[in-house]
């Protein structure tokens, strides 16, 4: 093989390669289906896509279908709004979709919604088609007592205007409930509530729950009520019970007391004896102190015992005989 053959194969080489990169940096077909749709783009700027860390088709292919729908975007905003870390392919899709639906809508807003991480194809398609919310069973306490369970269905449309910023679907579920719950609360009877359930809608919708919202409450149903338990009963119930434990309480605390003052005098009572006990002690010691002073004759000592014998016989006498004598004998 001569020299001219080989330089002639790494020339075919070089260009082969050459031919490989210029493809893979530059997407030249990407390129020559935007031309064939009608985007008028240049080869250099998808080039400067690629310097950019910018992936071409999630840019062009969007723009495609933009342009395809009448929509006049640029390049620029697309570029911008993915190095911003936005969704470019949902934000076009929103804007066809609010163009199909005569809703007033430009990319800036589009994009900052998207970049405030709502769903903003979502929201055009439920401004389309409004959404239905169920709420879960929702007690109230009327004011006769009677607990009364409601369920509704709140219908709500997306509010585009207040989408940044504005609250989401728990809130307006927290804001019904507590519409329910006031309406039932301020009610009679609960037969009022089973009566005009549409009372409840009513009243909740006057009050603009969905001030502040992303969301636009067209209506509010009741889709099922309940009655549930004897709250007021129940209350007064317990209230009683525990009256009757502190009644209880105070009771024990006065037996408790008279127990203890009655120990009390128990004890002073013993106390009393003891010291009648300890000063007929000293009686016979005074005896013996007088018998020995010359106080007291034997005679009459002996007449004292004579005397104290004849007592304690006595007693005795009539211990015996009370002992003896039954209820039927005193009658």
């Amino acid at each position: 093989m001569d020299a001219s053959t080989v330089g002639i194969l790494i020339i075919a080489a070089l260009i082969i390669i050459g031919l490989v990169i210029l493809f893979t940096f530059v997407p030249i077909m990407l390129w020559i289906s935007a031309l064939s749709s009608g985007v008028k783009i240049g080869i250099f700027t998808l080039i400067g896509m690629r310097l950019r860390r910018v992936v071409p088709r999630r840019v062009i292919e969007p723009l495609i279908k933009a342009t395809k729908a009448g929509l006049d975007l640029h390049t620029n905003q697309l570029e911008s709004h993915y190095l911003a870390g936005g969704n470019v392919d949902r934000v076009v899709n929103a804007l066809i979709a609010a163009h199909r639906a005569n809703i007033s809508l430009t990319f800036e807003r589009t994009a900052a919604i998207d970049l405030a991480g709502r769903d903003v194809l979502q929201a055009v398609q439920m401004s389309v088609n409004p959404k239905v919310i169920e709420t879960p069973f929702i007690s109230g306490v009327a004011i006769n007592g009677i607990e009364v369970k409601v369920k509704a269905r709140i219908t709500v449309r997306a509010n585009i205007d207040r989408l940044v910023g504005g609250a989401g679907e728990e809130t307006i579920v927290a804001r019904v409930g507590e519409g329910v719950v006031s309406t039932i609360g301020s009610s009679p009877s609960h037969k009022d509530v089973l009566k005009n359930p549409d009372t409840i809608s009513k009243t909740v919708l006057e009050k603009g729950l969905d001030a502040g919202t992303a969301f636009e409450i067209l209506s509010i149903d009741i889709a099922d009520v309940d009655i549930g338990k004897n709250i007021g009963a129940m209350l007064q119930t317990e209230q009683a019970e525990a009256d009757k434990n502190i009644a209880q309480a105070k009771a024990e605390e006065r037996r408790a007391m008279a127990v203890a003052g009655e120990q009390e005098m128990r004890a002073r009572v013993e106390e009393m004896h003891a010291k009648v006990v300890e000063a007929e002690s000293d009686v016979p010691l005074a005896m013996a102190a007088a018998l020995r002073a010359g106080k007291l004759g034997v005679m009459d000592y002996m007449n004292y015992n004579n005397i104290k014998a004849d007592t304690e016989m006595r007693h005795s006498f009539g211990d015996q005989g009370t002992s003896d004598t039954s209820p039927n004998d005193s009658k």
